[in-house]
Parts: structure tokens; C-alpha cells; sequence
């Protein structure tokens, strides 16, 4: 009889709510805590409870309660997108500024070279006046190339040529329309400017598409950075992420941070589909820099721009010294004009005006010009180098506002406990979080709105690389290009869909999958005994 009073005492003794040893504490701090974040107090325990229903925090005594539990969890996601954003938005400010950097120093190299016109080509007379709109529409159709009109600049050069020499024969010979049209067939063939167009055309074309490749480059960056940074937090991380920021407030130990190892892990495991935007955004960043060098290389953007008007000059200026051979050459394969209208040549009169008294030879580029432009290209390599490992370092920067110092590695909260984090630190990526004992990740399933963004990555990076041969870039929708899912991150093409056991601590003491793990207590033990002793009896 007193055996079964005894286990009856000690049965409501286990049963009763409360810490199971010692006077039971304040839940105070904890509650100025919760208030802090904008929740109330209803619910809320004035002292410790038991902590068997936690799903998330280590089960024990604790202050919090699951809905708290809940809410601290949801608060930590919103926090850490937050933290995301913010440095994403301080990411797309860097890009925005490069742009606007370099869209201003180009958009005043083509406005120079268009006012550079008129004092190059007035020496031209009429032949510059009556046809400044055929020069203008020249520096509007570059102008509209550069920002992203769908024109084929090779195309529009070429109909400049041919225009510029019907214009100008027509000028020296006063010829009919069908045969200033047949004139301007000839164009390839006879060659009226000589190599100027040709090589005017190699050089603009290069110069006119890594500028615009490059002006995109940035766009598509700072657009990539805003998508993926607006991408929510999987359920599994913001368990895993209510564990490491918020449990030991439920565990009255606020003071203690998070270690760094424990942090970085937790992390790397929420941004394992960030990270893996890692080598393409490299490959990226890398080709970009290419083409801000390339702007420095000879013939260099700035002189390729302001010898357009001189490039012209030349042209229209050979074409007059030889007025007479080609005029030769053209009635030979256009036939003699002879039908009335179609006038009779003046070359001879032609040749005898004196061509402007500004030549290429005498022009030269301001020294200034060419100092600008390695400043602008210094300015944007290092710039764009610092971004390089943003996405692997984007968790070390986040633990950097979160974790203790190196200094408090043993006296740091561990996910269970004020110790070391005993477990090692995971690779960066998706596949490297197989083993990851913090974030229970399946790395068959990556985030597709990611898987789009390395996509745009890859495409704009085979742009650039075109752009650098010199290959006219057709701005399609990326989206087009887009095909099926999957990463490609798995090794051999092969992903395990189930990942081994790695605990940092013994299996008992720590939850798998995110959900808590049932232990057995004193208590537990105490409850079982009643059943022990009748079956003995029997």
C-alpha cells in the first residue's frame, strides 16, 4: 500500500506543469523580449514551463510556448529576407551606379563626335549642308543601337555608304535616280571610298555592340540580384533559423550568440540554391570585365567614336581626288548616260575646288580624352571584381550581424546548449548540403525561379563573349531560352534523394528532420513503474 502512495505521489509530481528541478524562473526577460517585437502577452508563461511541445527549440524548460514558438519562428524568416534584400538593394545600387557611370561618359563620347561633325564637314560645302539630315540620321541610328533598338548596324552603315555616294557622285555628275541607283550597286566592287568604309564599319560595329553588350550586362546583373533576393525562405530554413536566433531567448540564455560554424552552416543551407548562381555569376563578372578592358584597347572607344566625322571626311575626300577614274569605271559598267535629263559630267570643274583645309592627319584627339577613359575603365574592373563572391560570401555577411567572435567559440549557443559547435562547416551549393545538420534540404528539388537566373547569367555571359568577336547581340527574351529544370549541380548527374545521418550531437539530444526527437526522462522512467510492479505481482 505505501508502494502505490509512493508511485501515486510521485506520478502528480511528474504530471504537474513547471521545471522539473529547482525553484522554477522568471520568465521576465523574455517577455520585455516578445513585447520588443511587436506581440502581446497573452499566453505568455510569467515562469518556465515545460517544453515538450516544441517543434522547433530543444525540448526543456523554456519560456516560450509553440505558439510563441510560431510567431519567433515567422519573425526570424521576415528578418533574414529582410537582411537579403538589404544587402541586395545595396548590390543593385552598385550596378545602377556603374550604368549610369559609364551610360553618361558614352552618351557625351557620341554627343562630341556628333558636334565634331560639323566642324569636320563644313569644309565640304553644299555637299555637307544640303545633307547634314542623311549625317544625323547616321548618329540617331547609332544612338538608337546603343540603346537597344533591334537595327542591324552593319545594315545601316552599309545603306549610309550608299547613300553618301549617290550624293556625292550626284554632286560631280548630274545623273538621273536609276542611274545614281546603279552607281550605288557598284559600291562594293569599285570600292569609290576605298578601304575607309570597311574599316570605319569593323571598328564602329566593335566599339557600338560591346558598349551596348556591356550596358546590359549591368542591367541583367542588377535584375538577377533583385529577383533571387525577393525569393522566400523554405520551411526548413526558417525552423532552422528560429533555432539559431531566437531559441535561446526561450531558453533564458539571450546573451548568448550563435556560434559561427553553427550560423555559417545554418546559412549555407537556407542560400544553398543562392550560391549556386556562384560560378556562372563569376564566369559573368569576369567576361564584363573583359569588355571594359577591351574599351582601352587600340583603337580605343573614345578614338574610334571621335574619328566617326574624320572617318567621313577621308571617304568623301578620296572619292573626289578620284572623281575621274571612278567616273570612268562607273559609265564602263552603268553605260554612258546619254538619254536627255540624265546631264553630263563635271568632274573636271569638281576637281578643281579645294578640298577643306582640315584633314585626319591634323586632328587630334584632346590628351584628356584618353586619361577619362582609363579612369572609367580602372573604376568599373574594380568595382565589378569586389562583386565576384557575392553569392558564397552572402552567408558570411549575414552571420557577421548574427554569430559570436572567433574569441567565443566555447561559451556559444550551439542549437542545444551554451558550448561548442562540434560539427564542421558545409560546402557551398545545393549538392554540398547533403550532410548539412541544420537545414534538412532536398537537393533534388531546386528553387526553379533560381534556375532561371542562372539561366539569364549563362546567356547574357555568351553575349558578351560575342560581343567581344565583334558578333552583332540579338537581345532576345532570355526567357525563350530557357529549357526543362534540374540544376545540373549533381555530380555525374546522380543526387541522392535521402541524406545519411550526421548529427551534432547524440541522436537522443537532437531533432532529425526538423522535428523533435522523443526522449526519455527520470520522469518517463517513473511513470512506467506502476506497470513494472503489477506485472511483478502477477
Amino acid at each position: 500500500m505505501r508502494l502505490c502512495v509512493l508511485l501515486c505521489a510521485v506520478v502528480g509530481l511528474c504530471a504537474a506543469p513547471g521545471s522539473v528541478s529547482g525553484a522554477d524562473r522568471s520568465c521576465g526577460d523574455l517577455r520585455q523580449f516578445y513585447t520588443g517585437k511587436g506581440f502581446t502577452l497573452e499566453g505568455v508563461p510569467l515562469s518556465e514551463i515545460s517544453g515538450e511541445q516544441l517543434r522547433m527549440c530543444p525540448q526543456g524548460p523554456t519560456c516560450c510556448t509553440i505558439t510563441m514558438e510560431g510567431n519567433l519562428a515567422s519573425l526570424s524568416a521576415q528578418e533574414t529576407e529582410g537582411l537579403i534584400r538589404e544587402a541586395g538593394r545595396s548590390l543593385q545600387a552598385t550596378f545602377n551606379n556603374l550604368h549610369r557611370s559609364f551610360d553618361t561618359y558614352f552618351t557625351e563620347l557620341h554627343g562630341q563626335s556628333e558636334r565634331l561633325l560639323q566642324e569636320v564637314l563644313s569644309p565640304l560645302g553644299p555637299l555637307y549642308s544640303q545633307n547634314a539630315r542623311l549625317f544625323a540620321e547616321l548618329y540617331a541610328d547609332l544612338r538608337q543601337y546603343y540603346r537597344g533598338s533591334a537595327l542591324h548596324l552593319d545594315e545601316n552603315l552599309s545603306e549610309f555608304w550608299s547613300q553618301l555616294l549617290e550624293r556625292t557622285f550626284k554632286a560631280s555628275v548630274n545623273l538621273s535616280e536609276d542611274y545614281l541607283e546603279c552607281v550605288a550597286k557598284q559600291q562594293e566592287t569599285l570600292r569609290p571610298f576605298g578601304d575607309i568604309p570597311r574599316d570605319m564599319k569593323t571598328k564602329v560595329i566593335r566599339s557600338f555592340v560591346t558598349a551596348r553588350s556591356f550596358v546590359q550586362g549591368l542591367l541583367v546583373s542588377s535584375d538577377v540580384i533583385k529577383k533571387v533576393s525577393q525569393v522566400s525562405l523554405a520551411e526548413e530554413c526558417t525552423k532552422a533559423l528560429m533555432k539559431l536566433v531566437y531559441c535561446p531567448h526561450c531558453r533564458g540564455l539571450a546573451s548568448v550568440q550563435p556560434c559561427s560554424n553553427y550560423c555559417s552552416n545554418v546559412m549555407k543551407g537556407c542560400l544553398a540554391n543562392q550560391a549556386d548562381l556562384n560560378p556562372v555569376w563569376q564566369e559573368l563578372i569576369d567576361t564584363m570585365i573583359q569588355v571594359a578592358s577591351s574599351f582601352s584597347t587600340e583603337p580605343s572607344l573614345d578614338v574610334v567614336l571621335s574619328s566617326i566625322p574624320i572617318r567621313i571626311y577621308e571617304a568623301v575626300h578620296y572619292l573626289q581626288q578620284n572623281m575621274d577614274t571612278f567616273t570612268a569605271k562607273v559609265f564602263q559598267t552603268c553605260g554612258s548616260p546619254g538619254e536627255p535629263g540624265t546631264g553630263t559630267p563635271n568632274a573636271h570643274e569638281q576637281k578643281k575646288k579645294k578640298s577643306g583645309s582640315l584633314t585626319a592627319f591634323e586632328y587630334k584627339p584632346s590628351p584628356t580624352a584618353g586619361l577619362r577613359l582609363e579612369i572609367q575603365v580602372s573604376d568599373l574592373s574594380s568595382k565589378l571584381r569586389d562583386m565576384r563572391q557575392y553569392w558564397v560570401q552572402l552567408p558570411v555577411a549575414l552571420c557577421s550581424k548574427l554569430a559570436a567572435e572567433s574569441n567565443s567559440q566555447d561559451n556559444c549557443w550551439n542549437g542545444m546548449t551554451k558550448a561548442r559547435y562540434l560539427p564542421g562547416v558545409m560546402g557551398d551549393g545545393l549538392a554540398n548540403q547533403i550532410n548539412n545538420p541544420e537545414v534538412d534540404l532536398d537537393i533534388t528539388k531546386p528553387i526553379m525561379k533560381i534556375r532561371q537566373q542562372i539561366m539569364e547569367l549563362k546567356i547574357m555571359s555568351n553575349r558578351l563573349k560575342d560581343a567581344l568577336e565583334g558578333n552583332d547581340v540579338d537581345f532576345q527574351d532570355a526567357s525563350e531560352d530557357i529549357s526543362g529544370s534540374g540544376s545540373g549541380m549533381c555530380l555525374s548527374g546522380q543526387c541522392a534523394r535521402s541524406r545519411p545521418g550526421l548529427y551534432a550531437y547524440a541522436p537522443e539530444t537532437k531533432p532529425v528532420g526538423g522535428a523533435p526527437t522523443p526522449r526519455i526522462g527520470v520522469c518517463d522512467l517513473l511513470l512506467l513503474l506502476p506497470v513494472t510492479v503489477l506485472l511483478l505481482q502477477r
